[in-house]
């Protein structure tokens, strides 16, 4: 049973979807000079505390109200605890271990862990063009940041990968880039349940806030000259990525995560290593290979095909039975309704083309 409708996936306008993943993007190339002057967890920090201050400036001017009742509070809490301390402690500490190709795969691959939590929770349409599309991300995104060594030999050996390489790789903090991905992905299937009793905007802030202040808390007990190598280069892209890359990127992403389908918005993560990898070509001479080339190709498509599965499926702005389930209950009262039979007068020539049965009901309403 399906149901048409006129709306869109997203209200939004499409270049400001794209604008958080523009943002982060963007702040990845300003950050890469800063990592050897400072700590991995005082810069988590960084990149939230003041960010969420400035989200709640601007909730304050926008006329957003402020969270009420422990319901509120508690989801807050477990926002910032799993959106904010882990995944922004679990990515800093993995980018000082791990190469940031390969670290940036593993993070930009979170958006099969919406879908999958997507489907099991919200019962979101993903079907065959939407799987496609997030397998064709996953590769894209390979070929873009994995060395070019790795895929040629890949290719060459057949996939003969041992035990000892795996334990190698997550040896090197590859799996704190999973753990990040993982609670990335939570997060934004969490602002959901968040937006049930807080609004959108101060939540994130507030999020931001509480989550950033225990990575200052731990980074003020096992870190040390945290800022006293900074210079006012490394204070500017800190400001960058603080302003840019966090405050209105993550305000821009959880306000269009609370409504529209989480699938489709996390797709667009598939675009964060293309922009840090165009603009790493436009400002730090940064040539990209063959392969890469390949990658970025194969990421725009698989962005498309999700975005465009529904009508690649011939299913065009549908809602699915799961889904009828959530429209108000006076709607489903009055469809439920016998409806009254109208009476139409309808010429005795019309009726020779119709099915013997129709034709026989028609001809009872036109006496």
């Amino acid at each position: 049973m399906q149901l048409k409708l006129s709306a869109s996936q997203f209200p939004f306008p499409p270049l400001l979807l794209i604008a958080p993943f523009f943002l982060w993007g963007t702040a990845m190339v300003a950050m890469k000079g800063v990592i050897p002057h400072t700590t991995p967890l005082f810069m988590a920090g960084v990149r939230l505390i003041p960010a969420g201050m400035l989200i709640l400036i601007a909730a304050a001017f926008m006329g957003k109200p402020q969270p009420k009742g422990w319901a509120a509070w508690l989801w807050i809490a477990l926002f910032a605890l799993i959106d904010g301390t882990l995944f922004q402690g679990f990515l800093a500490e993995g980018l000082v271990r791990t190469s940031a190709g390969l670290g940036s795969v593993m993070i930009d691959s979170q958006p099969l862990a919406v879908a999958l939590l997507s489907l099991w929770l919200f019962q979101e349409h993903i079907g065959f063009w939407g799987w496609l599309g997030l397998g064709l991300g996953v590769i894209g995104i390979s070929l873009i940041g994995l060395p070019d060594e790795w895929i040629l030999n890949f290719l060459d050996s057949g996939a003969n990968i041992t035990i000892g390489n795996w334990q190698d790789l997550f040896a090197s903090g590859e799996w704190l880039m999973l753990l990040a991905a993982l609670s990335m992905a939570v997060g934004t299937v969490l602002i959901r349940f968040v937006c049930r009793y807080a609004d959108p905007v101060t939540a994130t802030g507030w999020h931001m806030i509480l989550g950033g202040l225990p990575l200052w808390g731990i980074s003020s007990v096992v870190e040390s000259q945290q800022w006293e190598n900074l210079g006012g280069s490394d204070l500017v892209a800190l400001s960058y990525a603080t302003v840019f890359g966090s405050a209105i990127a993550y305000g821009l992403f959880f306000y269009f995560a609370s409504s529209g389908s989480l699938t489709s918005l996390s797709s667009l993560t598939f675009l964060t290593p293309v922009f840090a990898l165009l603009f790493g070509n436009l400002f730090l001479s940064e040539v990209l290979s063959q392969l890469q080339w390949v990658g970025v190709f194969l990421t725009l498509i698989s962005i498309y095909l999700i975005n465009q599965r529904e009508i690649l499926a011939g299913q065009n702005d549908t809602v699915t039975v799961g889904e009828i389930a959530n429209i108000q209950q006076p709607i489903l009262e009055a469809s439920a309704q016998k409806l009254n039979p109208i009476t139409l007068a309808v010429r005795e020539s019309e009726l020779e083309n119709l099915p013997q049965l129709v034709k026989g009901d028609w001809r009872d309403g036109a006496k």
